[in-house]
């Protein structure tokens, strides 16, 4: 049979965003990244940081009779670090029934666009030495689940699976040979729909597409019953096939596995050691390390992604190009840049930084998130995306890093900041205009770091009017965002406000400001509106903290905890952790279901770390904040999103403290964790400005 039938196939989605790992070679000449959920690869991104190629590549096990595993979905999972700090992995995954266990070895090839694959069947009862491995892989090429083409090709002894879609070409192959092999269309004639109707494969047909499509291969299992699949990628589907040959056959799994961990190796003896900072003997921060540099690009070096995963993935539309989290936020990258930093990189956040300068605006912005080239996804404006870059270039000359000329970057961003602030068309939660906390602090301290970068570099006047503006807003935070109408805790009328649409005095129709009402985004239409900005708060004006614009003990930061801690924080069985705000409503549905446009928002890891260097400014351990976070990591090392804050729903996956659907591994969430231990080492806040951005005061409401 030639041509597969059930054309276009079912409607396409991702994988699950729960990463158990993620991973790929340091060396630039290798421009492949993986990822690992429920036991199988998942995502495979090619040939920048931003491009999934596949939803996933796992085995299916058959006994020509009645069993039907599907790996993913049949077997126990286990998986392990081959070596803390360097991302190849161990998956073993156990038949509940004892009968057969199969144990995976996962890395890239550091010389070529390959992914490699070490496959062990271990029969553990007589009747599993007749069981049958398929390969079944959905390729989703060029980040895309329709218009894919398939086709399954005999060269020489080898079998050969091959996926394109445009310009994007991709051949599986392993050095078993494959005794049939098929294409299909998923849900209706591919190897999956084939097996579980057989338990063998009766179909083999040679082509599929366009569509939706799957690809399916038998294993001709050897003696040791070990073989190594190779999944590769190049311009031309011959480019494909050679590069998967080359690293099959002249140089083998061994020595690209040995090439891939010393690569590793040698970046981590350059980093610095915070284990002593940590409750784990340093196993989360090494791996935390490297989920980082797993985030950056290769051939944009700077580059980096938020996360290599889709939200809820499994009910995410693969019919369009999914942006997911695989886009670049200015803000996430900074956050990254630092972490790196803390950790000893002096490299990457210097080419992070070049690499924003690369993508800022004419006008001095940056964009609200992009793909790695530059091209726009969501078009909003964050102007604490404007400031970040601006503290990075601070920093990074406070370091020594970069010379003391003058910064055409800084100064177009400083000057965006005058001419747009101090109200932020949206905030750090990519919902609200007004005046915000947390914005307010990285706009004020980025224009006092403006200031000294144009002091330094001799342009007096530029550093004036940094200054002047930015002690304008430092005196004006409290009485733009600070309210003593609060109805949210008995006796705690004062605090914070998250966001505040209109300050008192520019009410025009003189509201009460109770009567300002704030949209909450991602309800139901008939709760999104009716909230007071009295009303609603989150943890942002922790960053008036953090970047040393208010004092720890400062009144208005006291009065706003109580009232923070009652509504957004939740102990869990991990220690504790806090929602983005009260009302937020990103997240599962009660039920458990998959965010899908409304639901209700759950708790962030991150926001542990930000509160840990709120009680290490304050002259407390923060070392209950680094425990947490420990624990939210799941058994990979993934520090996700968010994570479960009721019930357990096992039939979901739902478990208190544990990782959610959301996204899996979170870098902000990491590089929040590496900065909370180097803040500890110093008994500072790592990332406070050093030089140039004097602490404020404002007034008092």
């Amino acid at each position: 049979m030639t041509e597969a039938f059930g054309a276009p196939g079912s409607p396409p989605t991702w994988a699950s965003a729960r990463k158990q790992a993620v991973g790929t070679a340091l060396d630039p000449r290798s421009h492949v990244w993986f990822t690992i959920a429920e036991g199988v690869l998942t995502e495979v991104y090619h040939p920048s940081v931003d491009c999934p190629n596949q939803r996933d590549l796992q085995l299916l096990v058959t006994d020509g009779e009645e069993l039907f595993h599907e790996e993913r979905r049949d077997l126990l999972h286990e998986i392990a670090w081959l070596e803390e700090g360097v991302p190849a992995f161990r998956i073993t995954s156990r038949d509940p029934q004892g009968r057969y266990r199969l144990t995976k070895t996962v890395c890239t090839d550091p010389e070529a666009d390959c992914l490699l694959l070490r496959v062990r069947y271990e029969p553990l009862v007589e009747a599993a030495r007749r069981y049958r491995l398929h390969l079944l892989w959905a390729p989703h090429m060029g980040n895309l689940g329709t218009g894919n083409h398939a086709r399954t090709r005999r060269h020489g002894s080898r079998g050969w699976l091959l996926a394109r879609r445009g310009p994007h070409y991709a051949a599986l192959a392993a050095t078993a040979p494959f005794r049939r092999m098929s294409a299909g269309y998923v849900g209706r004639s591919d190897g999956w729909q084939d097996l579980h109707r057989h338990r063998r494969m009766a179909w083999s047909f040679a082509e599929a597409g366009p569509g939706h499509v799957a690809l399916t291969a038998e294993i001709d299992l050897p003696a040791d019953s070990t073989f190594i699949a190779c999944l590769a990628f190049g311009n031309s589907e011959s480019a494909a096939m050679e590069s998967a040959a080359d690293s099959l056959l002249r140089r083998g799994f061994a020595a690209v596995l040995q090439a891939y961990m010393d690569g590793w190796r040698a970046y981590q003896a350059g980093l610095l050691d915070l284990s002593g900072q940590s409750g784990d003997g340093g196993r989360l921060y090494r791996r935390s390390v490297a989920v980082l540099r797993t985030h950056l690009d290769k051939r944009q070096p700077g580059a980096g992604v938020a996360s290599l995963s889709i939200p809820w993935g499994e009910s995410a539309r693969a019919d369009e190009p999914a942006g997911g989290y695989h886009l670049v936020w200015p803000r996430d990258l900074h956050h990254q840049a630092m972490g790196l930093l803390a950790a000893g990189d002096r490299q990457a956040p210097v080419e992070i930084l070049r690499y924003l300068r690369s993508r800022q605006q004419p006008d001095g912005r940056w964009l609200q998130n992009f793909w790695i080239d530059g091209r726009p996804y969501w078009e909003g404006l964050q102007l604490d995306e404007v400031g970040y870059p601006i503290l990075l270039a601070h920093r990074l000359r406070d370091e020594g890093l970069l010379d003391r000329k003058p910064d055409p970057m800084v100064r177009r961003a400083a000057d965006f900041l005058v001419a747009h602030g101090p109200v932020t068309p949206q905030d750090r939660w990519e919902e609200n205009r007004g005046y915000s906390p947390h914005t307010l602090a990285v706009a004020v301290a980025a224009l006092r770091a403006a200031a000294a970068v144009a002091e330094a570099a001799g342009e007096a006047p530029q550093a004036a009017t940094y200054h002047r503006v930015a002690q304008s807003w430092d005196r004006h935070i409290e009485d733009w965002t600070f309210t003593d109408c609060g109805r949210l805790l008995p006796g705690h009328a004062e605090h914070y406000e998250r966001i505040a649409l209109i300050p008192p005095a520019d009410t025009g129709a003189h509201l009460p400001e109770c009567r300002v009402f704030l949209p909450i985004r991602n309800l139901p239409p008939e709760a999104m509106y009716g909230h007071s900005q009295c009303c609603v708060v989150d943890g942002g004006f922790l960053e008036l903290v953090r970047l040393g614009l208010r004092a720890p003990d400062d009144p208005h930061v006291l009065k706003t905890l109580p009232v923070w801690d009652a509504l957004c924080r939740r102990d869990t069985p991990c220690g504790p952790a806090w929602y983005r705000y009260n009302g937020d409503g990103y997240g599962e549905h009660d039920d458990g279901s998959p965010f899908d446009g409304t639901g209700r928002g759950r708790l962030w890891p991150l926001l542990a770390g930000e509160r840990g260097h709120y009680e290490l400014a304050a002259g407390r351990d923060p070392a209950p904040c680094i425990e947490a976070l420990e624990c939210f990591a799941n058994e990979g090392g993934m520090l996700p999103e968010q994570v479960w804050d009721a019930a357990p729903i096992p039939e979901r996956g739902l478990q208190p403290g544990r990782g959610t659907g959301s996204a899996t591994p979170l870098a902000w969430a990491h590089a929040e964790y590496v900065l909370l231990l180097r803040s500890r080492r110093e008994g500072r806040v790592f990332v406070r400005p050093r030089r140039g951005a004097p602490s404020g005061g404002g007034g008092a409401r």
